[in-house]
């Protein structure tokens, strides 16, 4: 995109030019933002670069009147209204209504369900000088929270993130969504409503690098790569979700999660399987790698754990048609044996 824009630029005047440097250090909390909004790192990366697009063309009638990042923000929120017009919402196989499936039943898949997808953390960063933080941090990507978005509606989703995440005043929102402030305090009180009623924790979660959730996660590997499946019991809690589009099945409870993991599981022994850490949606995940016929280790899925008190309580695990890809977005190899 950049390119894109220096290609175009060669006929711009000095401001527009000047524009591209003075923006671009905005790029990753403009992402994180798409990202809240539309639940896709996809559609999140095409989002802002259309922001850029637009504010780039409307650069000379900038004129100052907020913050660079402020007017870069009302761009990209109102590029994301528009596009998600008349779009259906991105859930996880728990928000389609339907109740937990039977572990031994067989796994039925809905590929044309527009999943909710990971968000590799590496987008973003930890450094607290970094004004991408405030905007772009570990809490307000979480999956859970991303998830319960899903439920609100798109103008609702703006109005949050803008006040809450973002801490703009309700009068800034309602002249960035061309309302009043009366109904942006409406929406806000709607959206705060239901995202109640959606029970989000994330407050609760373990970080990855805390040492409780490394020894957890330590033996979370060990359960997989030497094929200790029973041993996962342990490790989860009585009531713990596992879910894994394009699979529209969910499943509750830790013997049913022990339970799928032994019926549909490919690896026969230890060795089959090998984990590869990082992080997505600032929680702990993995890479997890299945033995082929051809004796090598091939990407197979990504899991996403949400840990609370020293136990797994979710496990979303993503399986996608190009697996080898996502695990290059989020720093994976694709053979683990040259990491």
């Amino acid at each position: 995109m950049t390119e894109q824009l220096l290609e175009e630029s060669a006929g711009s005047t000095p401001a527009s030019t000047d524009f591209m440097e003075l923006a671009e250090p905005f790029r990753r909390e403009l992402l994180a933002h798409c990202y809240r909004m539309s639940g896709s790192i996809h559609d999140a990366e095409d989002l802002v670069q259309e922001t850029y697009l637009r504010a780039w063309r409307g650069y000379d009638n900038f004129g100052g009147r907020s913050s660079l990042r402020t007017w870069l923000h009302r761009i990209a929120t109102n590029v994301c209204l528009t596009a998600l017009e008349g779009r259906g919402r991105r859930p996880m196989p728990t928000g389609l209504g339907a109740p937990s499936s039977d572990p031994t039943d067989d796994l039925v898949t809905r590929s044309e369900i527009p999943w909710l997808e990971p968000f590799p953390t590496g987008y973003v960063t930890d450094d607290p000088s970094d004004p991408a933080t405030i905007a772009a941090s570990r809490d307000s990507v979480r999956l859970a929270f991303v998830a319960a978005l899903q439920h609100l509606s798109a103008r609702q989703r703006a109005v949050l993130l803008l006040r809450e995440v973002l801490q703009w005043r309700a009068t800034e929102v309602a002249a960035a969504l061309d309302t009043s402030t009366a109904a942006v305090n409406s929406l806000l009180q709607r959206a705060r409503a239901q995202l109640k009623d959606a029970r989000v924790r994330d407050d609760e979660l373990s970080e990855p690098d805390d040492a409780d959730t490394k020894a957890l996660l330590q033996r979370w590997v060990d359960g997989f790569e030497k094929y200790d499946i029973d041993s996962l019991v342990q490790l989860l809690t009585e009531d713990a979700v596992w879910e894994m589009p394009p699979f529209e099945g969910w499943y509750q409870g830790a013997d049913a999660i022990v339970t799928l993991i032994k019926t549909n599981c490919p690896a026969e022994g230890p060795g089959d399987q090998v984990l590869l850490p990082t992080v997505a949606n600032g929680q702990p995940a993995f890479g997890l790698y299945m033995r082929g016929e051809d004796g090598r280790h091939h990407p197979f899925q990504l899991q996403v754990l949400d840990i609370v008190a020293g136990r797994v309580t979710h496990a979303r695990v993503f399986f996608t048609d190009d697996t080898a890809a996502l695990f290059a977005s989020f720093g994976l190899p694709e053979d683990p044996a040259t990491r």
